[in-house]
């Protein structure tokens, strides 16, 4: 059976809104991103995230580090809206989500990767399916915007199974749902 791992940037107050003005990105950074991109296979996003995404990565050529996978990769966007992804390689997932996921998990291949999308990602830890949740918390406090669990969410018991530090002050953190 495939794994389930999400990875998002957050701030020390919680925050995963908006990235791309407060990421404190290096060289070691990035190779601990591709680590997980060369394990994976499958990319799953919510809406948002994937339009997002789907805006800037297919302008990218393969000089653009990790472009080539994310243009190339096989991926999933979770959403109720969403009807015809332009994206190479996009299915939308409408209904039953954790079914579809559950499915996903049990095909042949290399893990499946969730970038950002935190309410997918807190959807998935709800439903028992995620497998990792890899956290790159980087030294900075924004104090609003979208936060990773805001005062809706289910209460979670995670365990740490790894954590190292980078240079830059970034923490990456690894949990497991218990």
């Amino acid at each position: 059976m495939r794994k389930l791992n999400a990875r998002l940037f957050v701030t020390l107050d919680s925050v995963i809104e908006a990235p791309e003005s407060w990421v404190k990105a290096d060289d070691d950074m990035f190779a601990a991103m591709e680590a997980d991109y060369a394990q994976s296979d499958t990319l799953l996003l919510g809406r948002r995230t994937y339009e997002t995404f789907a805006a800037s990565w297919p302008q990218r050529g393969s000089e653009v580090p990790n472009a080539d996978w994310m243009n190339n990769t096989r991926k999933y966007v979770v959403s109720t809206t969403l009807k015809a992804p332009e994206w190479n390689n996009s299915t939308v997932i409408e209904g039953d989500v954790g079914g579809t996921v559950k499915r996903l998990k049990q095909e042949e291949g290399k893990d499946i990767l969730v970038n950002g999308s935190g309410a997918l990602v807190r959807t998935l830890i709800d439903e028992h399916l995620l497998d990792e949740l890899r956290l790159l918390v980087h030294p900075v406090v924004v104090g609003s915007g979208i936060r990773l669990f805001d005062d809706t969410s289910n209460p979670v018991e995670l365990e740490l199974a790894n954590s190292h530090s980078f240079a830059n002050g970034v923490m990456a953190l690894t949990y497991r749902p218990t």
